[in-house]
């Protein structure tokens, strides 16, 4: 994953998009759906009907930038609503793009005492 500035924010877009959607379509999209500015340099995310297909887009402070990343099985974890946004960290995003549930992540050792 791209190193995101500090005080970035990462948006995911409730509900199913159309993958067809590029640059434009995606940051129409933020504007009248979020009613956010899709150059303000937050991450906004967005998930196609099967879950399978996600598409990024970003403002670097240069262009917009669209990433898209397709998982050959599974599905991505996604909230249940249909509309609206759900704030994620930039270590939830993380773990959204390698298929990793973000919701409730499990740590696989607790910490033991010294002594």
């Amino acid at each position: 994953m791209i190193g995101l500035p500090a005080n970035t924010r990462v948006w995911i877009v409730a509900g199913h998009t159309d993958m067809r959607k590029g640059f434009d379509g995606l940051a129409a999209l933020v504007q009248t759906a979020l009613q956010h500015n899709p150059f303000c340099g937050h991450v906004f995310v967005f998930r196609g009907r099967r879950g399978d297909i996600l598409k990024v887009l970003w403002f670097d402070g240069q262009g917009l930038m669209l990433l898209a990343k397709r998982l050959e099985r599974g599905r991505f974890v996604w909230p249940q609503a249909t509309g609206g946004s759900v704030h994620l960290t930039p270590a939830q995003l993380s773990m959204l793009l390698e298929g990793i549930d973000w919701r409730m992540p499990q740590r696989t050792d607790s910490p033991r005492l010294a002594a």
